[in-house]
């Protein structure tokens, strides 16, 4: 089943173990001992937490600095 029909999605923890241990170098007792707002709170101080999903002008700034190109001779592509 699915979250339109009512059931959650299971929870991440390949990704949230992978945070840990990968990137924040967490021990598994420390990993294991702290609570979900010290692990948020972790993520965030390097940058890492979920963030949010940037306005209508973070989005054309984006696009002002990184253009895409219509042209594949300016590709990066091979």
């Amino acid at each position: 089943m699915n979250a339109a029909a009512g059931a959650r999605a299971p929870f991440p923890w390949n990704e949230v173990m992978g945070a840990a241990f990968g990137l924040l170098r967490l021990s598994p007792a420390s990993f294991w001992t702290m609570t979900p707002l010290e692990f948020s709170a972790a993520l965030n101080a390097l940058g890492l937490a979920g963030g949010h999903a940037p306005g209508r002008n973070e989005l054309a700034r984006l696009m002002r600095l990184f253009p895409d190109s219509n042209n594949p001779e300016k590709s990066n592509d091979g």
